[in-house]
């Protein structure tokens, strides 16, 4: 191989090698970019978890500093929520807003978490109306009534009716807190979110018919048209279904079909046969003698 060739080659390995060297000691030494900091604010924070119901005090409201602009209903100050319910769980160093807490003077527990206009209805249950445990704090139910209209003659025998759709769940016995695995919880008295109007009807329905629940999915939010149901069509399913829904107590009269004309009998006329007729000669006499035909003798 030439010699100048290879004299060539290293002469350039070493210029590469100097010059890496050069590039890479220059760039250790620049001094680092100041980055532009970022704002700070002070806001109030969350020192443990709360859950649904607590009061808040001294202890629970810390003040401490927060990156970036601060969250809407957030304060600086700890004394805008100490005292106050809170309505949704907050968890620790999470910032405190005013849409998660009651109104200043509502206190805690369930009386904080009741909307303005809507009442809490408590409804008594037990394993069966209760949905076997699953109708926990958040849930959303049906509910249905079974009675007997008041007037009505009796023929369609009991009534069932869905008298309420898509009533929140406020709590389960004495737990307001939602149960986010769905674990059952057993109680004795489920407590209702519903307008006054509709308080007037549970209570109604609470002392003179029997309530059901009925567990939806909280996402079905649609209205289903029942048309409501009683005990006479359980037993006469091909008698022609009606709506008992608005409290009716008297069963469908039965279609009777027309009378059929009544079948008249007519006499049939049985042709009468032509006489027999025999003529008598006697000399020169000629005489005719007829005989009735009655067809006997064939």
């Amino acid at each position: 191989m030439n010699k100048r060739f290879i004299g060539v080659l290293i002469f350039a390995f070493i210029v590469a090698t100097c010059g890496g060297v050069i590039t890479y000691r220059s760039l250790i030494n620049r001094a680092p970019v100041a980055r532009a900091a970022t704002p700070m604010v002070q806001i109030a924070l969350a020192t443990r978890n709360l859950e649904v119901g607590t009061v808040l005090r001294e202890g629970d409201v810390k003040l401490a500093d927060w990156p970036g602009t601060a969250p809407t209903g957030a304060s600086a100050r700890a004394q805008d929520f100490i005292g106050r319910g809170v309505l949704t769980a907050i968890y620790s160093n999470e910032p405190i807003i005013e849409s998660r807490l009651a109104p200043k003077g509502a206190g805690g527990g369930l009386a904080a978490m009741i909307p303005p206009g809507m009442r809490a209805f408590a409804v008594r249950v037990n394993d069966v109306v209760g949905v076997a445990g699953f109708v926990t704090p958040g849930m959303r139910v049906d509910v249905v009534i079974n009675g007997n209209s008041p007037g009505g003659s009796g023929t369609l025998g009991t009534l069932a009716r869905t008298l309420l759709q898509n009533i929140e769940v406020l709590s389960a016995g004495q737990d307001i807190k939602k149960d986010g695995e769905g674990k059952p919880m057993l109680s004795q008295v489920v407590t209702l979110l519903v307008t006054p109007e509709q308080a007037e009807k549970l209570s109604l329905a609470a002392n003179q018919t029997t309530i059901q629940l009925m567990l939806r999915n909280p996402m079905d939010r649609q209205t289903a048209q029942a048309p409501g149901s009683s005990l006479y069509y359980l037993f006469n399913q091909s008698a022609p279904k009606q709506v008992v829904a608005d409290g009716g107590d008297r069963a469908p009269r039965r279609t009777q079909a027309a009378p059929k004309p009544p079948i008249v009998a007519h006499e049939i006329e049985t042709p009468k046969k032509a006489p027999q007729v025999v003529e008598i000669i006697m000399g020169t006499k000629k005489s005719e003698t007829k005989f009735e035909n009655t067809g006997e003798g064939k």
